[in-house]
């Protein structure tokens, strides 16, 4: 399919509206949203690329330019993957100021589906009756929607983990939901991971089934590899002129497949022993429903040593840490050296736009850290 990126296309729909040129589209946005309208007003433009922010989750924020063109890549390659054609109904309910709300609308506009803009906050769907085929959400957004998320037939999740527990939750629903992984620089997902319905469902009814392991599975057009620091990297020349190095540390299951175990940066090195943040926290969601992190700080010792962060009230927690220290002892997933060895509780963690937690500057809200 060749396109232009000033095209609209025939289907296309925004808040059941139908629009014949840009002009009109600009300025029925420029009534009820003026991130949308910029949004859209420059990927009109004569410029052959659009300005993204990355989230900042893990360092400063940073512009970078992101071809029109292979926006429009993503938006097909997407389509193809998730089998979804014109028409197709879809909420969006993230801000438009990231990549992952510009791509909702670049799919719709790509695609032809029938758009409508919801609630870009924690609650997107509380005051919503309508359902959906399709939709994009950070892992809070579905927390707080889950009663409510058999509105959207399927959904994908990203911006941050899918605890243990929560994945539990999507066991008992209809919806089909899947990860993704992608960041600013692959515009939105190059992989997606099955997260329920690894069972066929019986007519209406909904059966509970047990977690399965599955890998992330990459989309068309998409090489995946490994660098000498186990760490991913991607070539598709569709979305991007250079081959992308991460800092995600991978296990490579086939030349499509792959096991994320967690960011090379938060690799805590505690007397030798390499302990990776992320497979600490898969295992401690299973016996903590709060939201928590573990990070390294300086030790004379061990050089860094292992600590947990709980967002909780600070009258809640005493009665929590002598729990979670008996539960952590008893673990039988956990090695002595995952155990943390100070645990410290934050009345709010701190979050970027995009409500993923900034580590480092809710580490910076304990005194001695």
């Amino acid at each position: 399919m060749k396109l232009n990126y000033k095209d609209i296309h025939k289907d296309f729909k925004l808040n059941d509206t139908s629009f014949a040129t840009a002009s009109e589209l600009l300025a029925h946005t420029a009534k009820y949203s003026d991130e949308i309208h910029d949004f859209l007003k420059d990927w009109f433009s004569n410029k052959e690329y659009i300005i993204a922010n990355t989230s900042g989750s893990t360092g400063a924020p940073k512009a970078i330019k992101l071809k029109k063109k292979q926006l429009q890549n993503s938006a097909l390659a997407t389509g193809d993957f998730f089998k979804l054609k014109e028409k197709t109904s879809a909420l969006l309910c993230l801000p438009t100021a990231y990549i992952a709300g510009k791509m909702m609308l670049v799919r719709a506009l790509t695609l032809g589906w029938h758009i409508e803009v919801g609630a870009a906050d924690a609650y997107p769907l509380k005051e919503n009756l309508t359902s959906y085929d399709f939709a994009a959400m950070v892992p809070l957004q579905l927390e707080n929607s889950i009663d409510k998320i058999y509105q959207i037939k399927k959904l994908i999740v990203g911006g941050g983990a899918v605890s243990n527990s929560l994945q539990e939750k999507l066991q008992k629903i209809s919806t089909e939901v899947f990860a993704t992984y992608g960041m600013t620089e692959t515009i939105t997902h190059i992989a997606i991971k099955k997260l329920n319905n690894f069972v066929p469902f019986q007519g209406a009814r909904v059966i509970k089934q047990p977690l399965q392991k599955e890998y992330y599975k990459t989309l068309p057009n998409t090489k995946i590899y490994k660098d000498e620091r186990d760490c991913l990297v991607i070539k598709n020349t569709s979305i991007s002129d250079t081959i992308i190095f991460t800092t995600d540390v991978v296990a490579l299951i086939s030349d499509t497949q792959f096991e994320w175990l967690g960011r090379f940066d938060n690799v805590i090195n505690s007397g030798g022993i390499k302990l990776h943040p992320e497979k600490i926290e898969a295992e401690l969601s299973k016996i903590i429903s709060q939201r928590f992190f573990v990070a390294g700080i300086k030790d004379d010792k061990l050089g860094e040593k292992l600590v947990l962060l709980i967002e909780l009230a600070d009258n809640k927690a005493a009665k929590l840490r002598d729990k979670l220290t008996d539960a952590m002892k008893n673990s039988k997933r956990l090695s002595k050296f995952e155990i943390p060895r100070e645990m410290y509780f934050v009345n709010r963690f701190v979050e970027t736009d995009t409500k993923k937690i900034q580590r480092k500057k809710t580490m910076d809200l304990i005194k001695g850290i």
